[in-house]
Formats: C-alpha cells, structure tokens, sequence
C-alpha cells in the first residue's frame, strides 16, 4: 500500500501535475493540503475520473485538507481536530482507508514569531499530540501525514541562516515534533533515510529550487500498530521541477 502527502498549493490551479502525478505514481492514499478551494470548487469530478475517492474540508483562498483513496471511498471520521471548538480553521481531516486511520494535517506556519500565529501554532501541536495519544494508547493503526511546517533537526534544512528566525525551525517549533514523535509514533521518511537530507519544500524565492535550497516539511508518522509494515519511503522531487508546480512535492510511504 503507498501512501503520499502532498501540499498542492492550489487544488483547482495545479490540477493538472496532480492528475498527472496520480496516473504515474499511483498511489493507494493521498493526503493533500493547502486546497484554496471552497468545499463547492473542489474538483471531485476530475479527481473521480481518475479513479479516486475523496472527503475533503475547504476554505476560501486559504487552507484546505483532502484524503484520497483508489478505486476506493474514504470513510469520513471527522474533518476537525478536537480540542478547541472556537477553531474553524480547515487544517485537518481524518479518514479510515484499506483498514487504517489516515489523517491530512496542514499544521499552522507560526510566522511572524513570536506572537499571536507562533502561538496559536503551539496550542495547534498541542492539541494533535492529545489526540494522537489516544491512538498510540488504543493500538489503532494509523499514518499521522501532512504539512508540519517544521524541519525537525539541522538535516531537515539546507546550510543556512537565512531561516534562523523563521517559526519552521525555531526550538519550540522542533521540541513540538519531538515530543510528538516520542509518544511512539515513526517519522518514515527519517527512519528509512537516517543521515541524508531529504526535503520536501522549495521556496519559489531565491533560486531555491535550482539550487537545491529545500527543507522537510512534509511528514508521514506510523503508529506503532503500523510502523512494522514500513518498506520503503521517498519524495517524488521531480513534481517540483514541472511547470507550474506547487512549491511542495509528494513525500510517501510503502507499507507491506
């Protein structure tokens, strides 16, 4: 079973590299973030012809989260994270696919830091570590995928200091990841990929994509109950390079 995540950037406006890249990756689950469609606009006819189910949760001009399931109908769970009632933010949707919980998050960007959006990211972290607890407690296989807005250690961002006040790297940002993480949950890509940078996010700035200039922000993170079943996992690098690319590409898994 492969399971990808990709921050689009756009649903309707990167349509086309999307259908593309679902014809040559193929993928069995796709979790996708940063829709900018209303729920009315998403494209579920074109997304259907391709042969992928859908639940998704939009948002005019911002934000946005999807779940797709080939040749197969996601089981809507719940398209909110709990915790805070006063949030109408669409940054996450969970699903169950093929016997597993699927989550896309799109977790705040923080920035500027520090104020009121570092903070409402931190209390976002912190509501995703409560309500991942439960699955770890329960056994309940799971894939925690999406957009994290964070580049976990120094090899999760090329050799600069140009990010050095950025919220994507700053030590409560990577302490929140780590402490997720530490519940039980497997960072995929890193555990198959120990010592080799890896990213996932090129800005449009600054020549970054040429030159390489990425980070991680992407993450796929196992249960327990499902970490055992890991076999493979990549980043298809080359999304980023076609015209009109999101500036993110698809990380993904390969469970057995």
């Amino acid at each position: 079973m492969k399971i990808a995540t990709f921050n689009i950037n756009n649903v309707n406006r990167r349509l086309p590299n999307l259908l593309r890249w679902l014809r040559a990756a193929k993928p069995d689950i796709v979790c996708l973030q940063e829709l900018k469609s209303t729920d009315h606009d998403f494209p579920v006819q074109a997304i259907e012809k391709a042969g992928y189910g859908a639940v998704w949760r939009g948002q005019k001009t911002w934000n946005g989260v999807a779940i797709l399931a080939r040749n197969a109908d996601p089981v809507l769970v719940r398209n909110q994270l709990p915790g805070d009632p006063d949030d109408h933010e669409a940054r996450y949707i969970e699903a169950a696919v093929r016997g597993i919980i699927v989550t896309s998050l799109y977790l705040p960007n923080g920035n500027p830091q520090p104020g009121p959006k570092f903070d409402y990211k931190l209390a976002w972290f912190k509501r995703l570590k409560a309500h991942a607890a439960k699955f770890v407690k329960q056994d309940i296989p799971v894939v925690l995928a999406g957009d994290y807005n964070v580049a976990p250690t120094a090899l999760d961002i090329y050799p600069t200091k140009s990010w050095d006040q950025d919220a994507l790297i700053q030590p409560k940002s990577r302490a929140a990841f780590k402490s997720l993480v530490a519940q039980g949950w497997c960072d995929a890509i890193r555990h198959l990929h120990p010592s080799e940078p890896t990213y996932t996010f090129w800005d449009y700035k600054r020549n970054r994509w040429p030159r390489d200039a990425g980070l991680r922000l992407d993450h796929l993170l196992l249960s327990p109950a499902l970490a055992p079943r890991l076999i493979k996992a990549g980043v298809d690098r080359k999304m980023r390079a076609e015209e009109g690319a999101s500036d993110h590409a698809p990380a993904w898994i390969v469970l057995s």
